[in-house]
């Protein structure tokens, strides 16, 4: 298997080659610093990337405004077409985006698919949803004067997107900031900047104004860090960690942002539920992307009455997995993407073992298949809320399964975390799964769903007072959120009565 990992790096299409920053309508890659695209699965370099500058950072800034009032001037219905054909231009390109975003991110090939696809909805959804963006007359204290609301653009956004999904997160920002009338300076994250590329020809490719979308790769704490306290850049978009959120909401201080941040959201488990529903849930939300996604499955709360065997039918579904090369039709999970999220993985595991936790699936890295980035599907019991696996979002696939007894306590755990992204009730009660719904402390309740249950039109964010953002992403919430409410006041029409003559 080794060897085919290897031969895929020879596949690379042609639609990632010869790649670099793209500002002002021009692609550049005259840095002085490179960094390497890498594979996860091989170790193997995919292609040398711009490492950018501070100066390269402000220069993208300047092309964005200079290009975002023409773009503001221009008709909902000529934004709404172009945004429309962006989309059409993604789906037409999804073959090769897949495959880049699987050899670079690490994601099976049906799961890159998948949010390509997404994402040229995404483009789509925009563009109808700015047509009917709409706003309101009111009448004021007095008869003579009306009161209309509209919305405009904001001007130029940073968007600093991470690598779990590099592909579809860019469209939730791109795709309504320019159908509202804004432009935009991206910076994605640097482990998947060749598919955040790729993506850009994509979009370039319909005839994209100058300066409209920028894209500058390279470190966020660097160049990031340039875009978001830029005096120019009037609003913020970030979706990544609760650390790194937390630096980007001091930097742009006093600007709007919608920030997508972490969670560890636990599936709790009543004794009165289907369990073969739960435990596929569980591990869906727990295995799917390798566990990186910011709504997996944190960890599963379980009534002790049935923890157990809860556990044990979580686990035979992560026996079952098939790891392997992620382009590989047979393959259900591909590697994690850098040695960071694995070392913070073998950490929690490793840690709660420790502290007296048993693992009854997984719990080791497989390197015969390639690279240490490879980490088995792994289920952990007599886990404790105390520890780091079930307190910290780990981002690999570890499912930590807590027994706990009664209702009560369920739900007392489940609200004892920083975070409020997302939660899963399972019970065949649904009045008491209704009513256990209105206790829990996140933006998203799923029941009898698992914790990744989100659509691109419904809203996306954590609960108030937690560490898991600010705002809602998806459809007419960020169309919303990437547009300001103005008011303007005229006089009222009074009818005066017949004409003479």
């Amino acid at each position: 298997m080794t060897t085919d990992l290897r031969a895929s790096l020879n596949d690379l299409p042609e639609l990632a080659q010869g790649l670099g920053n793209y500002i002002g309508g021009r692609w550049e890659s005259d840095e002085a610093e490179t960094f390497a695209a890498i594979n996860p699965a091989t170790g193997g370099e995919l292609a040398r990337l711009p490492l950018s500058t501070r100066e390269t950072a402000r220069r993208a800034v300047a092309h964005a405004k200079a290009a975002q009032p023409a773009w503001a001037r221009l008709s909902t219905w000529d934004r709404a077409t172009l945004c429309a054909s962006i989309g059409d231009a993604i789906a037409a390109a999804t073959d090769d985006l897949a495959r880049i975003l699987s050899m670079e991110q690490g994601k099976t090939l049906a799961e890159a698919i998948g949010e390509v696809t997404a994402t040229a909805h995404g483009f789509h959804m925009s563009a109808e949803l700015v047509r009917y963006m709409t706003g309101e007359v009111q009448t004021g204290q007095t008869p003579d004067r009306l009161f209309l609301t509209n919305r405009h653009p904001r001007g130029v956004y940073a968007v600093i997107t991470p690598w779990n999904y590099p592909v579809m997160i860019p469209g939730e920002y791109l795709a309504p900031a320019i159908a509202t009338g804004n432009a935009v300076v991206w910076v994605p994250a640097p482990t998947t900047s060749l598919v955040a590329a790729a993506l850009m020809r994509v979009i370039a490719s319909v005839g994209l104004p100058d300066g409209l979308i920028n894209l500058v790769l390279g470190q966020g704490a660097v160049v990031g860090d340039e875009i978001v306290g830029h005096e120019d850049v009037q609003g913020i978009g970030f979706t990544g960690s609760t650390r790194t959120g937390k630096s980007v909401a001091e930097r742009g201080a006093g600007k709007p942002m919608l920030l997508e941040l972490g969670g560890n959201g636990p599936v709790i488990v009543r004794r009165d539920a289907d369990l073969d529903l739960a435990a596929q849930a569980a591990a869906l939300g727990a295995f799917m992307n390798s566990g990186q996604i910011c709504a997996a499955t944190g960890r599963v709360l379980a009534d002790s009455a049935i923890a157990g065997e809860l556990a044990e039918k979580i686990a035979e579904i992560a026996r079952s997995h098939k790891p392997g090369d992620p382009l590989h039709q047979g393959t259900t999970m591909g590697p994690l993407n850098n040695a960071a999220v694995v070392q913070k993985t073998r950490e929690h595991i490793d840690e709660a073992i420790a502290a007296g936790a048993r693992c009854i699936a997984g719990g080791h890295t497989l390197p015969d298949l390639g690279s240490d980035h490879f980490y088995a599907p792994t289920v952990l019991v007599d886990v404790t809320p105390d520890m780091r696996v079930a307190r910290e979002e780990t981002f690999g696939p570890v499912v930590p399964v807590i027994a706990l007894d009664g209702d009560d306590e369920l739900l007392r755990v489940a609200n004892d975390t920083e975070y409020g992204l997302t939660m899963a009730i399972f019970s065949r009660d649904m009045e008491r799964a209704m009513a256990m719904s209105t206790e829990l402390t996140a933006g998203i309740i799923s029941i009898n769903a698992h914790t990744v249950t989100w659509e691109t039109h419904m809203p996306l964010g954590g609960a108030s007072g937690t560490k898991s953002g600010i705002g809602r992403l998806g459809g007419r919430h960020t169309i919303e959120a990437m547009t300001e409410m103005r008011m303007v006041t005229i006089p009222a029409p009074r009818f005066a009565g017949k004409e003479k003559g």
